[in-house]
C-alpha cells in the first residue's frame, strides 16, 4: 500500500460536522483525509441559510472557543445579524445570522483546501475495514483500500437517503446529490441499532416575483455583535433585510385539500420528523385553531435572487406548493425556483456511543451530526469538533475529551444523546441546560478556551487575546467593587433620573450596578471626573456586557456554581464497566435493562437515564459506597462481564 493511501484519520462527509472534524484533526497534527461525494458541496447549507438561534448561538461560540471554524465563517459571510431574546435574561439571549449561502460554502471549502495535514478527496466510501473490533481502513466505490487508524462518520442525510415530493420519491442524499447506500448497508451489518428519521426543506422563491411593499422588514442589528471572539468592528458583507408575512385560512384550505397527497399523511414516510420544526402541513393539521403561521422571507445571498421562506417546509406536490405560496400576502405572483421536499435517512441510536462519540462496539469509529439523530448545522458542528478531537486522542492513546453538562451546551447535547437517546431529530434548547446562567453566550471563551489551548487546537493568538481579555475583565470588576460613593444630593438627583432610589449609606459601584434599573453606562454620571475615565472606557469596551452580567448576577452565579459542585460529586462516582446490574437486589428488570443498554460511566449519568428512579440511584450509590469501603477497584465477585 502506497504512502498516499495511509492516513491517521479519515472523515466521511464534509457538511458542518465533517468540516469541523477534519479541521480539528488536521490542526492538531494528524494526517487527515476528508472524503466527500461532491467537492462542490463542502460546507453546503442544505436547508436554511442561517447560523445560530436559541441555544444554537451558544454552540457556535463554544466551537469558536475550542478553536473551530463555524463562527469565523458566518462572521465573514453574514448578510444579516440579530440578537434574540434581548428583553429576557442573559442566560437565554442568543445570536443568529443570515449567510450568503454561496460565500459560506466557498469560504469553508477554501479553509479546508489550505489546511495543513488535510487531504480532500472526492470519493464515495462503501464500507469500513474492521479488525479485532478496531477500525483499520476504508473501502471506496472504486475498490480503493485506504489505511486509517480512526474514522469520523459525518454523513448528514446521505445514509440511505430518500427524497419525497408528493407521492413521488427517489434516492438522494439531498436534492441533486447521490445517497450513500453501501455505507448505510455496512452500518446495519455491524449490528448497530439503526433507525430512520425525516427532515424537510422549503421551496425557494424568486425575489423578483415577490411584492415586498406591504411586508414588514427586519433589519440587521447595529452595531454588529459577531460570533467569533476574534472579530469586532464593521460587517464584512452588505446587509439585507428579511421580511415577515403570514399564512392565512385560504393557505390552510389548500393544504387540507391536498393532504392525501402528503407522503407523511399517506403513510409513505416511515421516518420520524422533527417535533420542533414541523412541516407546514403538519402545523395546519395539528393546530387547526391557529389562524395563521409566521413566515420569514430570508434572502439567500448578495448575487442571487433566491429567497428562503422560513416556516414553510413541505413535501406536498409541486402544484400544491405553487397554490399554497400564491395564497400568501406578498407572494401572489411568486415563482418557485426549487421545490420543497422531505428526506428520510438512516441514523444510529446515539446510545451506541461513548461520551467521546466513539462507538461502544467498534474502537476508532466516531459518529458526528445527523447520523446521531440530531438536527441543525450547529448541533452537527459541535459534534464534529468533539469527534475530530477525540479521534486524535484515540490515535495518540490519550484520554478522550469529555465536556460535561456544567461546562458547555456541547456537553448538554452529547450527554442528552448518549444517555437518553432520541426517537426524533434532536434539537438543542436553553431549557435543556440545568446551569444555563453559567453557560451564557458571552462567556463561552472563559469556559472553554483553556481546554482549546491545552489540547493544541485553539490558535495561540486567540488564546493570548483571551488571557488579556480576562485580565481586563478582572481589573474592571475590581474597579467597580473598590470605587465607593457617599450619599449626596447630587448623586441622589442623578439616581432619580435613572428611576432609582437615593443612597442611604456608602455604596460601591458594584452594589449600584446590581440594581435592575442601572447599567454600566449610568455609573460614570454618578462619579467624580477622576473616577469617570475608567468607567467610560469600560462602557465602550468589547467586554462591558460580560462585566455587567458577572456583577449583576453574582449571587445567582455563586448559587449555581454550588449546584455544579454537587453535580460533580455524582459525576465523579464512577460505575465499573463490568458491573452486573442483575446482581443488585432491589432493581427492577426494566431498570436493569436500561442500565445494561446505556452502560453509564458515572452515577450522574445513570441518574439522567429516562425511567431510572431516585430509588434505583440510591441502591447503586449504596452498592458503590460499600464496594469502595472494601478497598477494591475491581467489580464484585458476583458481577460478570456483559
Amino acid at each position: 500500500m502506497s504512502e498516499l493511501q495511509k492516513f491517521d484519520i479519515a472523515v466521511i462527509g464534509a457538511g458542518h460536522a465533517g468540516c469541523e472534524a477534519a479541521l480539528a484533526a488536521a490542526r492538531m497534527g494528524c494526517k487527515t483525509l476528508a472524503c466527500v461525494i461532491n467537492l462542490d458541496t463542502i460546507g453546503a447549507m442544505s436547508c436554511n441559510p442561517a447560523i445560530g438561534g436559541l441555544a444554537k448561538g451558544h454552540l457556535v461560540r463554544e466551537i469558536d472557543a475550542l478553536g473551530g471554524e463555524m463562527a469565523k465563517n458566518i462572521d465573514e459571510t453574514s448578510i444579516q445579524f440579530r440578537r434574540l431574546n434581548t428583553s429576557k435574561g442573559p442566560a437565554v439571549r442568543s445570536s443568529r445570522a443570515q449567510a450568503d449561502r454561496l460565500l459560506y460554502r466557498l469560504r469553508m471549502k477554501k479553509i479546508l483546501e489550505h489546511q495543513e495535514n488535510l487531504t480532500i478527496r472526492q470519493t464515495t466510501v462503501d464500507s469500513l475495514i474492521v479488525k479485532n473490533n478496531k477500525i483499520s481502513g476504508l473501502r471506496t466505490s472504486l475498490d480503493e483500500e485506504i489505511e486509517v487508524k480512526a474514522v469520523v462518520v459525518a454523513t448528514g442525510t446521505f445514509l440511505n437517503g430518500l427524497i419525497h415530493v408528493g407521492l413521488k420519491n427517489f434516492p438522494a442524499g439531498r436534492m441533486g446529490d447521490s445517497p450513500s447506500l453501501s455505507l448505510a448497508a455496512w452500518f446495519r451489518e455491524q449490528g448497530l441499532n439503526v433507525g430512520r428519521m425525516k427532515t424537510g426543506t422549503v421551496p425557494r422563491l424568486d425575489a423578483n416575483t415577490i411584492d415586498y411593499f406591504e411586508l414588514e422588514p427586519q433589519h440587521s442589528d447595529q452595531p454588529p455583535s459577531f460570533f467569533s471572539f476574534t472579530n469586532e468592528g464593521e460587517y464584512r458583507q452588505p446587509q439585507f433585510p428579511c421580511h415577515i408575512t403570514y399564512t392565512n385560512e385560504n393557505t390552510h384550505q389548500i393544504i387540507r385539500g391536498s393532504i392525501d397527497q402528503s407522503p407523511m399523511y399517506a403513510g409513505i414516510i416511515e421516518g420520524v420528523g422533527a417535533r420542533y420544526c414541523p412541516s407546514i402541513e403538519d402545523k395546519v393539521m395539528r393546530f387547526p385553531e391557529k389562524l395563521r403561521h409566521q413566515i420569514f422571507l430570508e434572502p439567500e445571498g448578495i448575487e442571487t435572487t433566491e429567497v428562503y421562506p422560513n416556516g414553510l417546509p413541505t413535501s406536498l406536490p409541486l402544484a400544491t406548493q405553487v397554490a399554497m405560496i400564491r395564497s400568501i400576502k406578498g407572494l401572489e405572483k411568486a415563482v418557485i425556483v426549487r421545490s420543497g421536499y422531505a428526506i428520510e435517512y438512516d441514523y444510529v441510536d446515539p446510545q451506541e456511543l461513548l461520551p467521546s462519540l466513539e462507538t461502544k462496539k467498534i474502537r476508532g469509529l466516531f459518529l458526528a451530526g445527523q447520523i446521531n439523530g440530531t438536527s441543525g448545522y450547529e448541533e452537527a458542528a459541535a459534534q464534529g469538533i468533539i469527534g475530530g478531537i477525540n479521534a486524535v486522542h484515540y490515535c495518540r492513546r490519550i484520554d478522550p475529551l469529555v465536556i460535561d453538562r456544567s461546562e458547555a451546551y456541547i456537553g448538554v447535547l452529547i450527554d442528552d444523546l448518549i444517555t437518553r437517546g432520541t426517537k426524533e431529530p434532536y434539537r438543542l434548547f436553553t431549557s435543556r441546560a440545568e446551569y444555563r446562567l453559567l453557560l451564557r453566550e458571552d462567556n463561552a471563551d472563559a469556559r472553554l478556551s483553556e481546554i482549546g489551548d491545552k489540547i493544541g487546537l485553539l490558535p495561540k493568538p486567540q488564546y493570548d487575546d483571551f488571557v488579556a481579555k480576562q485580565k481586563e475583565i478582572e481589573r474592571a470588576i475590581e474597579i467597580l467593587e473598590t470605587t465607593w460613593l457617599k450619599p449626596s444630593t447630587d448623586i441622589d438627583a442623578t439616581l432619580h433620573q435613572f428611576g432609582s432610589t437615593g443612597l442611604k449609606q456608602k455604596s460601591s459601584l458594584a452594589d449600584l450596578l446590581r440594581r435592575p434599573e442601572l447599567k454600566i453606562g449610568n455609573l460614570a454620571e454618578l462619579c467624580t471626573s477622576e473616577q469617570r475615565q475608567p468607567l467610560e472606557e469600560l462602557n465602550r469596551s468589547r467586554f462591558s456586557e460580560e462585566v455587567q452580567l458577572r456583577v449583576k448576577y453574582k449571587g445567582y452565579i455563586e448559587r449555581q456554581t454550588e449546584q455544579v459542585s454537587r453535580f460533580k460529586n455524582l459525576e465523579s462516582t464512577r460505575i465499573p464497566e463490568e458491573l452486573d446490574y442483575s446482581t443488585l437486589s432491589g432493581l427492577s428488570n426494566e431498570v436493569v435493562e436500561k442500565l445494561r443498554r446505556v452502560k453509564p460511566l458515572s452515577l450522574g449519568q445513570a441518574s439522567r437515564i429516562s425511567g431510572i428512579t431516585p430509588a434505583a440511584i440510591s441502591i447503586l450509590q449504596i452498592h458503590l459506597r460499600k464496594h469502595r469501603s472494601q478497598g477494591s477497584n475491581k467489580p464484585p465477585a458476583a458481577a460478570g462481564k456483559q
